[in-house]
């Protein structure tokens, strides 16, 4: 089944969790017709996570051997530490390998900060954020090993920016960008990359949501950017990447310049907060290779300069 671009995926053994629909199926479908055997992970419930049902993820496998691929359903939940470790295992067991991970999976739980329950926030981290941990703690010693992976995490606008109805899911998102970075830091002297991508799609998440005046936003839009973040030729990592609508771009933490002062009062903050906040000459310190350490460096440096 293997695509004959350059950018093929023969011999690599990829796992998509919420692989049996929308976002997920499109990954999983696109990477099994680049010649990866994929793992399609998907426990099959309702929006809000209740349920399983083996159908949708078991439609996908179907697709693809049906294309000539190779793939094989897996229902476990990537909500517990023991439905991540069943899903990597799924790969070791079935192809004996694992070169890709992309957690995709996830669940929605609306309300008004004043009225979302501990529940509710509970059980979107639970998808989101542990999951992304449930699968990336078991796949990532394995990769290390092999000296190569292809991890691809799944932010959103919600975790960079927020909205309405939504503080679980911008929780969790948030969360996903310094797992991120720190999967891209620790793997990145054994050939594991990390980045993150934020995708804006139509899918079952935007059930109850006007989108009549939306442009074309269908998963296939997103898809071919997932291929390029989990494909061997990509070694950027601990980045974050946007695809929505047909756009694609990068999104990056910065910070102002900022003013230094051996001494500061409340007052003094207040004289100087527009310079504090000018952001025309924003500073990028990028995780990976010393993101955390050229932050420091920096902001010791000012203290330094001002003894010259």
């Amino acid at each position: 089944m293997a695509s004959p671009s350059s950018l093929n995926f023969d011999g690599r053994v990829a796992v998509v969790t919420g692989g049996g629909r929308g976002l997920g199926r499109e990954y999983a479908v696109l990477l099994a017709a680049r010649g990866a055997k994929v793992v399609v992970n998907d426990v099959g419930g309702t929006l809000t996570g209740e349920g399983t049902d083996v159908g949708p993820a078991q439609q996908v496998v179907n697709e693809i051997r049906s294309a000539g691929g190779e793939a094989v359903a897996s229902t476990d939940s990537v909500a517990t530490a023991e439905g991540g470790r069943a899903i990597v295992d799924a790969a070791l067991e079935h192809f004996g390998r694992i070169d890709v991970l992309v957690h995709n999976a996830g669940n929605v739980r609306r309300a008004p900060l004043t009225e979302m329950s501990y529940e509710d926030f509970d059980a979107v981290l639970d998808v989101h954020l542990r999951g992304a941990f449930h699968v990336v703690r078991p796949a990532f010693p394995v990769m290390t090993t092999a000296g190569y992976g292809r991890v691809v995490l799944t932010s959103s606008i919600g975790g960079l920016y927020g909205n309405h109805g939504v503080a679980n899911y911008a929780a969790a998102k948030a969360g996903i960008i310094g797992l991120t970075n720190v999967v891209a830091l620790e793997g990145a002297a054994h050939g594991v990359t990390c980045n993150a991508i934020i995708p804006g799609a139509v899918t079952r998440m935007a059930e109850g949501l006007d989108t009549s005046a939306y442009p074309p936003m269908e998963p296939g839009l997103v898809a071919p950017m997932v291929g390029w973040l989990a494909h061997q030729s990509c070694t950027v990592t601990g980045e974050l990447f946007v695809a929505i609508a047909g756009r694609m771009a990068r999104a990056f933490v910065a910070e102002t310049p900022g003013v230094y002062r051996p001494s500061w009062s409340v007052e003094d903050v207040a004289e100087v907060i527009d310079a504090i906040r000018d952001d025309t000459v924003p500073l990028v310190f990028p995780p990976v290779p010393n993101g955390h350490t050229d932050h420091i460096r920096y902001s010791f440096g000012a203290s330094a300069a001002s003894d010259l």
